[in-house]
């Protein structure tokens, strides 16, 4: 039998305002069993679980490990302002002029994500 990824896990500074980040990033929710200065928090949603534990070191160099998202239900240019809106901050456009490309963000923390086309938008420039 192989392994299953049970969750991706990410050490950080405050587990639980990093958790409320991705459970709005996500649709996703925060568990019921975590709460303002816990150690740990714990995200479910139907695209990932992710689990946040606070660590004493900051962050300093670029993830090796990173998120890349696919909006379900608007564009990856909706999706990057909505993001935005929740706490990201820009970290470089790779959008081309036909459309194709992703756009990195990093969240409240600093962690580098990417996001890319939605699959409505990825049909339509198929060839």
């Amino acid at each position: 039998m192989t392994s299953l990824v049970r969750h991706v896990t990410f050490d950080c500074t405050d587990a639980f305002t990093l958790a409320t980040f991705w459970a709005a990033a996500l649709d996703g929710k925060v568990s019921d069993e975590d709460s303002p200065g816990d150690p740990e928090a714990l995200v479910t949603s139907e695209a990932a679980t992710l689990l946040f534990v606070s660590v004493p070191d900051a962050k300093s160099v670029k993830n090796r490990v990173h998120l890349d998202l696919q909006p379900q239900d608007r564009t990856r240019d909706e999706e990057v302002d909505r993001l935005l809106a929740l706490g990201a901050t820009l970290v470089g456009d790779h959008r081309l002029p036909d459309g194709r490309g992703w756009v990195t963000l990093a969240d409240v923390e600093g962690n580098e994500f990417c996001v890319e086309r939605s699959a409505g938008e990825r049909d339509a420039t198929a060839p």
